[in-house]
């Protein structure tokens, strides 16, 4: 795709740059929601403002009970349509004959074959139907995140449009936003989970680790990517 990225204020908000992003994406454009605050931030900002936006999940067939229940809630809230993604089953199978279930903790190169076939490779299906997504990243997160823009080119991607609304919200942004709208919230939170994906590579972090910390926490913070967002 060619579609020109717009100049974007530094001080726009999220509604703003969504807006924006989708209007240059010229097509469908969704939201990849794995129901973190962020993604429950991002879809009432965009239900309260009549944008008109998807929304998709990728099921990796290990994510937590609390996960799903976030989803049910969201889905009873807004009466939206969520389009889940999975794995070729032939693939995990492959994988779990011959690696185990755990094999992903043994080395960076497993973990991300894993995290290619549970994530990736269900999200280029995903993406394949769309102009643009929009996803919940926001600078402060992590190391891996500082250079984010708001509104990008995804070149792993074939090009389409990404939208980052929530880039420049802080931790305390976030939390003020969905407290004060009551917004569905996963019980992992309350205890210590700043982000969650799946089961086995997220625990809760420790006072003074950055949001990411406890993912793939046996990793170096440099590599606590899973493919979907490469820089």
């Amino acid at each position: 795709m060619n579609t020109v990225i717009p100049e974007i204020s530094p001080n726009a908000t999220p509604q703003e740059i969504l807006q924006v992003g989708i209007a240059a994406a010229n097509g469908p454009v969704s939201l990849a929601c794995s129901f973190s605050l962020e993604d429950m931030a991002i879809i009432d900002i965009a239900s309260k403002a009549g944008i008109a936006l998807g929304v998709f999940a990728l099921d990796t067939g290990r994510l937590n009970e609390e996960t799903y229940e976030v989803a049910d809630a969201l889905v009873e809230r807004y009466r939206l349509k969520i389009d889940w993604f999975f794995p070729r089953h032939e693939e995990v199978e492959k994988l779990e004959r011959a690696e185990g279930l755990f094999s992903f903790r043994e080395s960076l190169d497993k973990r991300h074959n894993c995290c290619h076939i549970r994530k990736v490779e269900p999200l280029s299906r995903a993406l394949g139907e769309l102009n643009g997504w929009v996803t919940g990243m926001r600078r402060e997160q992590s190391v891996t995140r500082g250079d984010l823009k708001a509104i990008e080119h995804d070149t792993l991607n074939g090009g389409i449009i990404k939208i980052n609304p929530l880039l420049d919200w802080n931790e305390e942004q976030l939390l003020s936003y969905t407290e004060a709208e009551r917004l569905p919230k996963n019980r992992l939170y309350s205890q210590g989970y700043r982000s969650i994906g799946c089961a086995p590579c997220t625990r809760a972090v420790q006072p003074g680790e950055d949001a990411r910390a406890g993912r793939w926490w046996w990793e170096n913070p440099e590599n606590k990517e899973c493919g979907l967002h490469r820089r």
